[in-house]
């Protein structure tokens, strides 16, 4: 019995350090910078990095971390990249007998330019949005919890399979979409939502999911509770985190905090959320150690390198004040 299965992607990430590349200012906006990259030039980079990443690795192994019980269901290649990210999840003692593997296209890879300012991704979503088989519902079954990342490609059929499966079989879900789920068809979203336990948005994803690109997070909380009754969760980068079940809205203001690599902050909140949740389902402790594992990510580099230990104190969560309201 698994306490909680990811699914999602698995890349791996190449982080190149330098000040030799150009920063200007775009001149749409002050805060909207663009990195250069001047052609006929060999630029020297001052450090690399190699780390893995990905929604469906990094939340497994964060909820690994915290001492639960867990699988990854994913796709990686057959090549360098794909054993090392079985690897590292190997060593995490993740279950990885979900994980397919193909020779289609090469393992996911995004190759990261930092600079003192600010990072561009070059992301290639190649082996995770293939897939090679039909799941194993029987194996699957012997969960508490799913936790759905991004999905693309192949898996996106997928979706509403495995909140149905979950559903028919008494397990709990959540549920953290990307794009293309969001954009898929409007009723069959709805469905799949009514399924699920806790869903995570960012203030983009769910301005998406309601077709409304002013709407504040208020409004947006509004909006998706005429079609979703569980735990609701938006966030919005530093900003304000608005969190909805029932007949109360929480709201938090994270610490501010100086960011070495904004790699996977939202799925270390996402998967700390859960964590503390399996732990308590107490939502003030459960949002604290959202925001201590994300604020904890964003001090380190790479997406999994500050993910907390159950055994580590979390004295970023204690200090957070969250405010409850009443829902209209």
């Amino acid at each position: 019995m698994f306490d909680v299965i990811t699914f999602g992607s698995a890349t791996k990430d190449i982080f190149l350090n330098t000040k030799e590349f150009l920063v200007k200012d775009s001149g749409v906006k002050s805060s909207e910078l663009k990195i250069l990259l001047p052609f006929g030039l060999k630029i020297d980079i001052k450090d690399v990095y190699f780390h893995s990443g990905g929604g469906g690795a990094n939340t497994a192994t964060s909820f690994a971390m915290q001492g639960f019980k867990t699988a990854y269901c994913g796709t990686v290649s057959r090549d360098w990249a794909g054993e090392d990210i079985l690897r590292e999840l190997k060593e995490k003692k993740i279950e990885t007998k979900f994980v397919f593997r193909t020779e289609k296209k090469p393992s996911n890879l995004s190759i990261i330019f930092s600079t003192p300012k600010e990072r561009t991704i070059l992301a290639y979503k190649g082996a995770s949005n293939e897939l090679e088989e039909n799941l194993s519902w029987s194996d699957l079954k012997k969960t508490k919890w799913v936790y759905l990342a991004p999905l693309a490609g192949q898996w996106i059929p997928c979706f509403k399979k495995i909140v149905d499966w979950a559903n028919k079989n008494k397990i709990k879900v959540f549920v953290n979409p990307g794009n293309s789920q969001l954009k898929m068809n409007r009723k069959t979203l709805k469905l799949i939502l009514k399924k699920t336990d806790i869903l995570f948005l960012n203030l983009e994803e769910a301005r998406i999911l309601v077709k409304d690109f002013e709407a504040s997070e208020d409004e947006l909380i509004s909006k998706i509770k005429k079609f979703f009754s569980g735990i609701l969760i938006i966030t919005n980068g530093k900003n304000k985190i608005f969190l909805a079940k029932d007949n109360n809205i929480f709201s938090v203001l994270p610490p501010r905090t100086k960011a070495v690599d904004k790699t996977g902050a939202g799925d270390a909140f996402g998967s700390g959320f859960l964590s503390g949740f399996m732990q308590s389902e107490d939502i003030e402790y459960s949002i604290g150690l959202a925001i201590a594992n994300a604020i904890s990510c964003l001090k380190k580099r790479g997406a999994k390198e500050g993910l907390l230990e159950k055994k580590e104190e979390q004295r970023s969560g204690k200090k957070i004040k969250i405010k409850k309201l009443n829902y209209a």
